[in-house]
């Protein structure tokens, strides 16, 4: 019936085809179309914690034994884990027609299994959670180095990387992982605090007050006036040691004789690697 339609009425059929061509064309221009289109794919997160586990324990004692019933679970796609000072994370990504609320009750149903199965210092048992792979980040860039310091590192990516990221358009958050920012650690010695009658408000004054920008006068004439400011601030575990807390006997005495002074961290707890190697993520 429509081909007897076409031969009979050839220019109705001709306009109806063009009306069809002109339609696509038409649609296509304003179809949607995104360089990094969303696309939802079921994911599950599991998280654990061990506090005080190394990596290397959380990875045998806890990841493993979960991968090995999660691996049993139909229409997994791919499953990730990152270990770290006493947590595991383990990301089970599932193929896209695979319901993501029954696959978050299988998830449920292996760490049940498993639980017999974990170290009994773990007090609560691992949790999971459905997520949305488009929160998280699209890239990760790695600050490795066999001569510069971490604490150099971190301060590039503090101070130059991250802020220069921020600016670009559609940047909506930049994180720094594995951060070691800078810091002198005082570690007390109690006997040698006591020994010279010397408390720790004493200690922490002194440290304060030598490490400070302070005004020290002013310069003046008919036409402007200068502030002068003391920088003391100290940079290093070394002008740390130098500094006067008190005197006794008429002898100095100095923050490197009642105290161990070291360049570290703020943080000890926190590490990231790349690749086997230290690094700033």
């Amino acid at each position: 019936m429509i081909s007897e339609f076409c031969i009979r009425r050839p220019v109705a059929t001709l306009l109806m085809s063009f009306a069809l061509v002109l339609g696509g064309l038409f649609a296509y221009k304003f179809l949607p179309v995104a360089a990094l289109p969303s696309a939802e794919f079921p994911v599950v997160n599991v998280s654990a914690s061990l506090p005080g586990a190394s990596p290397e324990t959380m990875a045998t004692s806890v990841a493993t034994p979960l991968i090995k019933q999660f691996a049993t679970i139909a229409g997994i796609d791919s499953i990730s884990t990152t270990n770290s000072l006493g947590s595991t994370s383990i990301a089970i990504q599932f193929v896209l027609n695979r319901d993501i609320d029954a696959a978050a009750a299988d998830v449920q149903a292996a760490i049940a299994r498993t639980q017999r199965q974990l170290p009994p210092e773990m007090t609560s048992p691992p949790s999971y959670r459905k997520v949305n792979p488009a929160d998280a980040p699209i890239l990760l860039m790695s600050l490795v180095s066999d001569t510069v310091p971490l604490t150099d590192l971190d301060a590039f990516a503090e101070n130059v990387i991250s802020p220069s990221l921020s600016t670009i358009e559609g940047v909506a958050q930049v994180s720094i992982f594995g951060q070691q920012k800078y810091a002198v650690r005082v570690q007390i010695d109690p006997t040698a605090l006591a020994a010279r009658g010397i408390s720790i408000d004493q200690l922490q004054t002194a440290i304060a007050s030598a490490n400070s920008n302070t005004p020290l006068g002013v310069l003046q004439n008919d036409k402007q006036q200068l502030t002068i400011t003391a920088n003391t601030q100290l940079n290093n575990a070394a002008g740390f040691s130098n500094i006067i807390i008190a005197t006794r006997n008429g002898r100095p005495v100095r923050l490197g004789e009642v105290t161990r002074v070291i360049d570290s961290v703020e943080t000890t707890t926190t590490a990231s690697w790349y690749d086997g190697t230290r690094a700033i993520i």
